[in-house]
């Protein structure tokens, strides 16, 4: 059975006991699919992103349109958007002019910080100044690290991608800098009970990750053990 709900064409298919609806994205805005995927595709870590300006000025600015994407070459994936105006966001200008960025992942000490550091600045004035970050300098590439974040990620610029409304810069990690405590680099695992990492969780919502659980081998039935090291 098939349920006409309203214009552009979205429809309901009743499937046994279950009802879904049925989104033609073709039918949609940018604005309205971008609305769909950003508060369904979640939750999303979060790249606090330092870069250098052609001016010398230091910017730093957050972006959840982020993941990994390989590890031989360890590759990640970080999408800025374009601005309606033509102008292009400090980020994306500073990567393609000196093809270098530091992403840093946000753990819950900082993240007013990390959010305040997606206010609109003019591109003379440094985001890590305005809200108090300290830095320090990278061990491989120009654009400093911020001192309160648990993990950076030194990146050079591996390739980009365009389409009309974004570029995606595939970031080449040269070298990673971590708190101390956090990595075993014995046996290269993770200390879990030092790292709470916030997500978002669309617009100006965030979730935290320190309520982690895990699956049993037979999948029939969730454990709540606490998880201490990955």
């Amino acid at each position: 059975m098939v349920y006409w709900v309203n214009s552009p064409k979205t429809y309901q298919y009743k499937l046994s006991a279950r009802v879904t609806t049925e989104i033609d994205f073709s039918k949609l805005s940018a604005y309205q699919r971008y609305k769909l995927m950003a508060s369904l595709i979640i939750p999303r870590p979060i790249a606090l992103v330092t870069t250098l300006g052609e001016n010398g000025v230091v910017n730093a600015a957050p972006f959840s349109m982020f993941n990994m994407i390989g590890e031989d070459p360890p590759i990640l994936m970080l999408s800025v958007n374009k601005l309606s105006d033509g102008h292009l966001k400090d980020t994306a200008a500073n990567i393609l002019f000196n093809k270098e960025f530091v992403v840093h992942m946000t753990d819950e000490p900082m993240a007013n910080k990390m959010h305040a550091c997606g206010e609109s600045l003019p591109n003379t004035v440094s985001e890590l100044e305005h809200v108090g970050f300290m830095s320090s300098p990278s061990n491989s590439v120009a654009p400093p690290r911020i001192v309160e974040a648990p993990v950076a990620f030194e990146c050079v610029l591996h390739e980009t991608l365009e389409t009309d409304s974004r570029y995606v810069f595939i970031g080449r990690v040269i070298w990673l800098c971590v708190k101390e405590g956090l990595i075993d680099t014995e046996k290269w695992h993770v200390n879990l009970k030092n790292y709470q990492p916030i997500a978002r969780f669309g617009a100006s919502f965030y979730v935290k990750t320190n309520e982690r659980f895990d699956i049993d081998k037979d999948n029939s039935k969730t454990l709540n053990n606490s998880i201490d090291s990955l």
